[in-house]
């Protein structure tokens, strides 16, 4: 029995670090994918930032007669920051701008996810930026914030 709960725990602290790995952070949101991103598209145009798109990828599936539960791709930023980022390595536009995605889960359940930029300079190498990427992180935090309040 011991072995069978260590093993357990094993697995269990293996899957956790596998999921801070990949530098993707997610929140479960009260709301529907729609207004999730809605809620979130208005915070960042509130807080002087840029949408460049909105993708639905629900739409697209059904274009090619697909089924695909509720989501959702917003592509936004500010390229004041950004381009910091990229001053340090070009190759952090494969990741900018930055994208928020909505879905709804198997269980019925909407999250909201972003990708880390602690993650995203740690990817590019770029090591002269904390200062950039604590702004970052304090903002997409605060955005999934407002865009998840009951």
């Amino acid at each position: 029995m011991k072995r069978i709960i260590q093993a357990l725990a094993t697995l269990l602290f293996s899957c956790s670090l596998a999921n801070a790995d990949s530098g993707l952070i997610k929140v479960k949101s009260p709301h529907s994918v729609s207004h999730t991103l809605d809620r979130f598209e208005e915070a960042v145009l509130s807080n002087g930032m840029r949408v460049f798109a909105r993708v639905n990828h629900t739409k697209g599936a059904e274009k090619v007669r697909l089924e695909l539960r509720p989501t959702e791709l917003l592509i936004f930023g500010n390229p004041k920051v950004g381009t910091l980022l990229m001053q340090s390595n070009q190759s952090a536009g494969l990741d900018l701008p930055l994208k928020a995605l909505a879905w709804k889960a198997g269980d019925g359940s909407v999250w909201l996810a972003y990708n880390d930029p602690g993650y995203l300079a740690a990817r590019h190498g770029i090591t002269d930026r904390d200062a950039v990427v604590t702004k970052m992180r304090a903002a997409l935090k605060k955005l999934c914030e407002i865009a998840t309040a009951e």
